[in-house]
């Protein structure tokens, strides 16, 4: 598995809803040409918010498991491994936190951040609501889909393509409520508007394993990553001024994506 990270110098504290825009990323979005809007879902019919149960199919809280043997171990979330698949880890250069980690395979992409929450509130629904009002605020849209984890949205904002032509970046943004904690899902590339393209990642993030803690937090604030031991020992070593450095496997780290910030 490779691994990979870039810095990032925008502030990202109130990353899960409190900035004033909601960015669907550029490089990473699906896209569907003007006119078409995003591409349907081959989706379960009818799943309500309470319908998808978390514990039984994940994702996991880490006390819901019997050993983190096996795992990436990235601090406040737990990811499978799998062949093919490539970690690229955003890291706040003014404080050289990792506030995300993007999963890259087979080309889609799957961006993970986890927050905390309080025992009695869920923030799902909330952030749905929120996620409209930014994208709108974007020229953009969204819809509300019955999905596989229950309510998802998915995202569409004007963008234009290299050629000229007018056309929509698609997102498709997943969350579930844990014990504590809330995990956000944003599925970028084939798999924001291809079911088929999607399952592989929508199975990473059914094996997502969130390490929640003991420290008090405020609720929506940031659960923190870290660098597994053998990139953060490449990072340590290696290239001033955001270089990027040699994955294990000897090939070049790779600038992970713009943190898609919700409003």
């Amino acid at each position: 598995m490779a691994f990979g990270f870039g810095k990032k110098n925008k502030n990202s504290s109130d990353e899960l809803v409190d900035s004033n825009s909601a960015a669907v990323d550029q490089d990473d979005a699906g896209t569907s040409p003007e006119g078409s809007g995003p591409a349907m879902l081959d989706l379960p019919p009818d799943p309500s918010d309470t319908a998808y149960d978390r514990a039984v199919h994940g994702p996991l809280d880490d006390s819901e498991i019997e050993n983190t043997d096996g795992y990436v171990d990235l601090g406040a979330l737990l990811i499978t491994p799998r062949e093919g698949l490539s970690l690229r880890l955003e890291v706040e250069e003014s404080t050289s936190r990792v506030i995300a980690v993007t999963l890259d395979l087979n080309g889609s992409s799957l961006q993970l951040q986890a927050f905390a929450s309080s025992r009695s509130e869920e923030l799902w629904r909330d952030i749905r609501e929120q996620l409209g009002l930014s994208v709108g605020s974007q020229g953009g849209e969204i819809e509300i889909l019955d999905g596989v984890f229950g309510k998802e949205v998915l995202a569409k904002v004007p963008a234009e393509a290299s050629d000229g032509s007018k056309g929509f970046r698609v997102a498709r943004f997943l969350g579930v409520d844990g014990p504590r904690w809330f995990l956000r899902g944003v599925l970028g590339g084939d798999a924001a508007v291809d079911s088929e393209a999607a399952k592989e990642l929508e199975d990473l993030f059914r094996g997502v394993v969130v390490v929640r803690g003991e420290t008090p937090l405020p609720p929506r604030d940031l659960l923190l990553l870290r660098l597994p031991k053998d990139a953060a020992t490449a990072a340590e070593a290696g290239m001033p001024g955001g270089q990027d450095a040699p994955s294990q496997g000897g090939e070049p780290l790779q600038r992970g994506p713009e943190i898609t910030a919700i409003g």
